[in-house]
């Protein structure tokens, strides 16, 4: 009896002495060595969602692992974001992103978390080139029309958005700042319900995403002065950008992108970034960004370095415009 129990606490104390190799060796597994979830901060089918989906897919091949989407709406956003901000800095927590909720509502919010300090970026995804548009009754014809128009004419347009702080509202009141004009803004749930009373004439104008707008702009059905970028749109190539048409500058392109929490090892994002860069370079992936009104950056710009920069510079842009029109999202 004595030897059997001396042998059990030798064996005992050797398998205790492994353990913490053995969780050396499962710590150094590589990564990722099991799913990992994207937080998209929206419910399903929306447009941000339908793209993070699309991204997660493509990020599969490269990382052996699928990516699985978790909506957290709340707060414009704002309470997916912080669930990233508060997880673990392992890789296995992802925020899926936009120009909404890491520009817009941390200009409008008091939030709980940094935006540029608690998270670490992994990459920019693609922007939106948005339009100017307007029902057909409006007299103009061209955006330099449209500018004296509304000139001669204060508060008496009515423009749709999705909401306040949207991209559509933020984008009326840098308008409005640029070209010294004032109108109504008129509050909807989606762009599809602007869509629908533009073309009945209940509104008079918008600033509105492609894919609500083209298909009644290639019918006819409204008119579109300018797109607000700098290059003009491949599925739109005869609408003059807001340069060519008079009022230069006058960029608004909300965009997507990816970060971690603070604290993520450079390796591991590095990994994350490969993993992005390798669906955008897929021609399938882009020619299906493209059918959403999604513009993929080049190359040069989709580093974890490019997304921190932009970001900067986007909040630099915008936050003196909502803050001096006191947006506050609902």
């Amino acid at each position: 009896m004595k030897l059997a129990r001396r042998r059990f606490l030798h064996l005992l104390a050797a398998g205790s002495a492994a353990l913490p190799a053995l969780s050396r060796i499962a710590t150094a597994q590589p990564y990722p060595s099991r799913p990992i979830t994207m937080v998209v901060p929206y419910a399903p089918g929306g447009p941000t969602d339908t793209i993070a989906r699309l991204i997660a897919e493509g990020m599969r091949p490269s990382l052996g692992q699928p990516v699985i989407i978790e909506n957290v709406a709340g707060a414009s956003g704002s309470v997916g974001v912080g669930r990233v901000a508060r997880a673990s800095p392992d890789g296995y927590t992802l925020s899926y992103g936009a120009w909404s909720t890491h520009v817009v509502n941390p200009a409008a919010y008091v939030l709980p978390y940094d935006v540029l300090n608690d998270f670490e970026p992994v990459a920019l995804i693609a922007s939106t080139l948005w339009l100017v548009v307007a029902k057909n009754a409006m007299p103009p014809n061209d955006l330099k029309g449209l500018i004296a128009w509304l000139k001669a004419n204060p508060d008496k347009a009515s423009a749709g958005t999705a909401g306040v702080g949207s991209p559509g509202h933020v984008g009326g009141v840098l308008f409005q700042a640029a070209t010294d004009t004032r109108f109504q803004f008129v509050p909807y749930r989606s762009g599809g319900l602007i869509m629908q009373d533009l073309l009945a004439g209940q509104i008079d104008m918008a600033f509105v995403d492609p894919v609500t707008s083209l298909p009644q702009i290639r019918a006819g059905k409204i008119k579109a002065y300018a797109v607000t970028a700098k290059s003009r749109l491949p599925a739109g190539s005869d609408i003059p950008t807001v340069d060519e048409a008079g009022l230069p500058g006058f960029y608004l392109a909300p965009w997507q992108g990816i970060w971690v929490p603070k604290g993520t090892p450079k390796d591991i994002i590095t990994r994350l970034n490969a993993a992005v860069v390798d669906a955008l370079a897929n021609p399938a992936m882009r020619q299906r960004l493209a059918d959403q009104g999604m513009e993929t950056p080049p190359p040069e710009q989709q580093t974890p370095e490019a997304l921190r920069t932009f970001h900067k510079a986007e909040i630099e842009k915008w936050w003196p415009i909502i803050k001096a029109a006191n947006i506050k999202p609902e």
